[in-house]
């Protein structure tokens, strides 16, 4: 059964607290998903000028459609006197989404229409759009509240668009208060009562966004509306990543999107977006199939199945098993054989791996998020490492003026084979300065540390009780655009504990790390 997906991402998405997309933001997001394989793209509002300027360029399109957004007609206008439908007929998108109210509520309180002018609203838009040779989706806006209301009102307004020759049916969960019961049931309803395909769009305020999508069509639904990482107003919006990967992977409903595409588009519109990526979401997530309970890692090495409800390639991910103090033999042996193949579960060089990874983590750190200097421990307790540089000494500087402006800086000199170079860097703070002078100091050495950027830093205090001379764990996540890693340093000097943590995530880069 065929379902088409709108994702809404650079509209709804929009208007979630603390997004904001440029021109070329948006441009980059579409390509992303036309990838992908969506079957609608919502670019925006055209009565926004950022918007409109993003449909006159008319980007090229492969496989998605464009689609512009808008309301329905003005009370007491026709559709060629308001602005905002003209604007959406202006463009050239051959999708156009009209909103309009299905709750007498907000017709009485936000219109402030008679319920029959509303009717004619909705109607004579959709016609407006279609007569123009548009394709309509029509959002049926409180259509849940609505029903609750009025239900007979609520269906007149599904009826109306229908009139006016919309293609698409969308009830809308806009307040994100539905619970999954009482939508499969209207759902259901309108599946049986219209020819018309019926969709979903349903906002996350009670967390059930994705699971309500998902029984929307298995109710009979083959519409579904939401954004790639579930951003949004207020709570967001159904999470379309879990919500594809759910309907085509597990339930094999019949989808445009590329399931094997859908991690990398996912972290590539988050990236975009400036947004953080929880590694605990669903599918697509860092932590998605991590495993670490060391009898679990025991289990899904012998059968994926025993810990995992699909294969993570799937969907594009891959499975990551934690290095810590729970990891047993096992779990280490697999960690470290495509490094060290010959060592067998009774090797004493496996058995003195163990007892220094539970020393390091005794002393506060934490390899299950530094898989990165995990892989340095190991290599260099096997025998199998050379460093690329040898740190003769960094020093930091910070000040501040009386306008309260703090700048600093970094030397640091470092060698490689019998070549010493000083270098020094500014920054924001001082590990920021570090990183800019280790990074200026090896470049001539290694050109491939220029490609690099720090994309997370983080700071734990391990015994607050010690105040001021506290031992602090930092972590560093790296990137090159194309690989993302994570590294780890312990100190009671903070500056000495991102060092370790820097240090480890160039090394790591240059060892031929960097690898997702």
């Amino acid at each position: 059964m065929r379902v088409t997906v709108l994702d809404t991402t650079l509209r709804d998405g929009a208007q979630a607290e603390g997004v904001s997309f440029s021109l070329r933001d948006k441009l980059e997001i579409i390509g992303l998903l036309d990838s992908l394989g969506v079957d609608y793209i919502e670019a925006g509002q055209p009565s926004n000028p950022k918007d409109m300027e993003l449909f006159a360029r008319n980007p090229s399109l492969n496989r998605a459609k464009l689609a512009a957004f808008g309301p329905t007609v003005r009370k007491g206008m026709s559709p060629a006197e308001d602005e905002n439908l003209q604007s959406l007929l202006a463009t050239s998108a051959p999708v156009i989404v009209l909103f309009g109210k299905a709750s007498l509520l907000h017709v009485d309180h936000v219109l402030r229409c008679s319920p029959s002018e509303n009717l004619r609203m909705i109607e004579e838009s959709c016609r407006c759009a279609k007569n123009a040779g548009r394709e309509v989706i029509f959002d049926a806006e409180h259509f849940f509240d609505g029903a609750k209301e009025n239900a007979e009102y609520a269906f007149r307004c599904l009826e109306a668009a229908a009139m006016g020759g919309a293609d698409i049916l969308t009830l809308c969960d806009t307040n994100g208060g539905e619970f999954t019961g009482e939508l499969e049931e209207l759902v259901a309803c309108a599946a049986k009562r219209y020819s018309l395909p019926v969709g979903i769009h349903a906002h996350n305020d009670m967390e059930l966004a994705a699971a309500n999508s998902i029984a929307a069509v298995r109710a009979g639904a083959r519409h579904v509306q939401g954004t790639l990482c579930g951003n949004g107003e207020r709570c967001g919006n159904a999470n379309l990543a879990t919500v594809i990967a759910a309907l085509k992977g597990k339930l094999g409903y019949e989808l445009g999107a590329d399931l094997s595409e859908l991690t990398r588009t996912a972290r590539g519109v988050a990236d975009i977006a400036n947004l953080t990526l929880s590694p605990a979401q669903p599918f697509v997530g860092r932590s998605a199939f991590a495993h670490k309970a060391g009898m679990h890692i025991d289990a899904v090495l012998k059968n994926p199945a025993t810990f995992e409800h699909m294969p993570p390639e799937l969907v594009g991910n891959q499975r990551r098993t934690l290095t810590s103090e729970l990891s047993g033999r096992t779990q280490l042996l697999d960690r470290i054989r495509h490094m060290a193949p010959e060592l067998a579960k009774s090797s004493p060089e496996l058995s003195a791996l163990a007892d220094t990874l539970k020393t390091r983590e005794k002393a506060g750190y934490a390899y299950e998020s530094a898989e990165a200097s995990f892989e340095l421990l190991a290599r260099r307790q096997l025998g199998l490492y050379s460093p690329f540089f040898d740190l003769v000494y960094f020093k930091t500087f910070s000040e501040q003026d009386g306008a309260d402006t703090v700048k600093a800086s970094a030397l640091v000199k470092i060698r490689v084979g019998g070549e010493e170079r000083l270098a020094c860097g500014e920054g924001d703070g001082p590990v920021h300065a570090l990183d800019s002078a280790l990074r200026d100091a090896l470049s001539p050495f290694y050109r491939e540390v220029r490609d690099m950027r720090l994309i997370d830093y983080k700071v734990r205090v391990l015994n607050p009780q010690e105040a001021t001379a506290a031992q602090v764990r930092v972590l560093i996540t790296s990137s090159d655009g194309t690989g993302i890693w994570s590294t780890v340093g312990v100190s009671t000097d903070i500056i000495h504990a991102s060092w370790q943590a820097l240090s480890d995530s160039v090394e790591y880069k240059l060892a031929g790390g960097g690898r997702t």
